[in-house]
């Protein structure tokens, strides 16, 4: 390709970037070609691979003018031509916290679609502590729709993640019949960032018990620190981030939470694995990332064609976009096609 050709198609692609903006810097563009996958920005992205429509859904977090929290959806037919984006949730005024969204997830259960989304608020239940993050309400909280276009709407006021836990990045599992939540508790508050696993009742409204912790970020051996809170009497105590867990178990059966914290600075993905099987576990971290080159917040779909693929966002600073990969399952762990 000579060199005029080149510095063409770059123009081109430049052009159908800026002309495929809406007003709030978003990629919209729901007549033309598509946007690539790689110029979306987009944090934590979830992927719904819907076999009755044949079309991918991509969610994202999308703030509204006024402040609100809110998530909006791309389509695409082929995993790299999206379309939109459409505005499918935003966090209702009279919500206990309504604030930015993080980690938006859709899931089907039971005929219907529920978004799983983390609330973020600047409401504090905790004095302040110099040189440390401040302790404000933070949760996941579900809301149902008819399809996963949406609109989602709340099944009520309050977080589904206990109002005491500063929490994030809930998402589904059902064993035995039984709706799960697994979440992090946040790193801010309990310095060894944890994953936990709380039932949920039959209709998501809310939690039917207790949060169980299955394990801490600090059990991974690679897992690095990214701040020190010091005590009073000059003691420092690491923290320890807990971020980005989905829930997949493998064609042999294996249990397998994919998550991700900070190795050395970078934001990587890792494996854990329960003993037994069922998220009772107990549970152990493999002993290094599966990637650890500046990108995470992992999960996992498989296309139309029956492929598994791993979504996550990359870098995690900057213009953090989707990146797409194939993965194989091997009855006992992913191994990532680089």
């Amino acid at each position: 390709m000579n060199r005029c050709h080149s510095i063409g198609l770059l123009f081109s692609a430049l052009s159908l970037i800026a002309a495929c903006r809406n007003q709030s810097g978003a990629a919209s563009c729901p007549d033309g070609p598509g946007i690539p996958t790689d110029s979306i920005y987009c944090r934590d992205p979830f992927v719904v691979a819907d076999r009755e429509s044949k079309t991918y859904y991509l969610y994202r977090s999308s703030t509204t003018e006024e402040g609100l929290g809110g998530v909006e959806v791309f389509r695409s037919k082929d995993l790299h031509a999206w379309h939109g984006p459409e505005r499918v949730f935003t966090a209702p005024r009279d919500n206990f916290i309504n604030g930015p969204v993080w980690a938006p997830e859709v899931h089907r259960f039971k005929g219907a679609w529920y978004l799983f989304a983390t609330l973020n608020s600047d409401k504090t239940w905790a004095d302040t502590i110099e040189g440390w993050p401040a302790f404000t309400y933070r949760g996941t909280q579900v809301f149902r729709s008819r399809g996963p276009e949406g609109p989602f709407l709340p099944l009520g006021k309050e977080l589904t993640t206990p109002k005491e836990f500063m929490a994030l990045d809930g998402t589904l599992w059902v064993e035995d019949g039984v709706p799960y939540m697994v979440f992090c508790h946040e790193w801010v508050q309990v310095l060894d960032g944890t994953f936990e696993a709380m039932p949920l009742k039959t209709d998501l409204s809310g939690a039917a018990g207790d949060p169980v912790t299955l394990f801490t970020a600090s059990q991974a051996p690679w897992v690095s620190a990214v701040a020190y809170k010091t005590d009073a009497d000059g003691t420092r105590t690491p923290g320890y981030v807990s971020d980005g867990n989905f829930v997949y178990k493998t064609k042999e059966g294996d249990l397998l939470i994919l998550w991700s914290s900070f190795k050395n600075g970078k934001y990587s993905i890792a494996i854990s694995r329960s003993a037994s099987g069922k998220l009772a576990g107990p549970w152990t971290p493999d002993p290094e990332p599966i990637f650890e080159a500046d990108g995470g917040h992992p999960m996992v779909f498989k296309d139309f064609d029956g492929s598994l693929k791993l979504v996550f966002h990359q870098p995690n600073s900057g213009f953090s976009h989707p990146v797409i990969l194939s993965v194989e399952d091997t009855g006992h762990t992913l191994n990532i096609h680089k």
